[in-house]
């Protein structure tokens, strides 16, 4: 049988994974966008979010386990698909917020569901509240940013 802590370590590293794909594809819009203060603004945001990996990383540990290393495989789809749309179609800020936006949906729906989480151990949980509110605030400050683009 799975003890409570088997359970925070899959739930955290299950954040740690989308959080890893978070920060690559702020990076990756970084380097695409095309206005000086988007590309600031996504540079910081990777970073932002590789330092909440760091945090998760090191929550996973507390509870003896091993932080994975690498974003999902789905992200790493993603981001082919993303690379061929960009080559056919061109890219432009607009489409590459919309991405972001995209990106900024799923996360935020995972930290959501895993701060519901009833069996999390209530250390994991505080830390999966503290980073949702975190997420969430960064969410919402993307999707203002996509409705001032269209």
């Amino acid at each position: 049988m799975a003890s409570p802590n088997d359970h925070a370590v899959q739930v955290l590293n299950g954040l740690v994974e989308t959080t890893l794909d978070s920060a690559d594809g702020y990076r990756k819009a970084a380097e695409t966008a095309r206005d000086p203060r988007f590309k600031t603004l996504f540079a910081a945001r990777a970073q932002k979010r590789q330092q909440l990996c760091t945090e998760l990383k090191a929550e996973v540990r507390s509870f003896g386990g091993e932080p994975k290393d690498d974003g999902s495989m789905l992200a790493a789809t993603h981001r082919a698909f993303l690379d061929l749309k960009d080559k056919v179609t061109g890219e432009n800020d607009t489409a590459i917020i919309d991405e972001v936006e995209r990106g900024e949906d799923v996360l935020k729906a995972k930290f959501e569901k895993a701060a519901g989480d009833a069996d999390l151990a209530p250390a994991a949980r505080a830390t999966v509240e503290r980073a949702y509110a975190s997420v969430k605030l960064d969410h919402d400050e993307i999707s203002a940013l996509k409705h001032q683009q269209h």
